[in-house]
């Protein structure tokens, strides 16, 4: 029989990063659903009302703290899901560096993005 294991093994802090990244995207995901979806419906969702709202400090916050988390949350899953299918050794350790760079990547572009949809500049 195979044995189980599990790169989440408690303890570890991309463990518990993972629980708490989860919690903090359900709570978001429910504003948004909320907020964009039965507040204001699809068809009422314009560029400058998009601009107003990327505008409020609070929003911005929470967006692009949305943004960080969800790309760890779903870098991290992809990570440990692989380490769990045996990834080792140099394998494992250019997965590991091109998964950082490709997160990083996304999070810059998308504060590009979020900076660009304020009216601040």
């Amino acid at each position: 029989m195979a044995e189980y294991y599990s790169s989440f093994e408690r303890g570890n802090w991309r463990w518990l990063l993972q629980r708490l990244t989860a919690v903090f995207l359900i709570g978001v995901l429910a504003f948004h659903f909320m907020l964009l979806h039965f507040v204001n419906h699809a068809a009422e969702i314009t560029f400058m009302g998009t601009q107003a709202r990327m505008s409020q400090v609070g929003y911005f916050a929470t967006m692009v703290l949305f943004l960080v988390t969800a790309t760890f949350h779903g870098v991290n899953g992809v990570y440990n899901a692989l380490i769990n299918q045996g990834l080792t050794g140099t394998r494992k350790a250019a997965v590991k560096w091109i998964l950082v760079i490709a997160g990083a990547a996304l999070i810059v572009q998308g504060i590009r993005v979020a900076v660009a949809m304020t009216n601040l500049l």
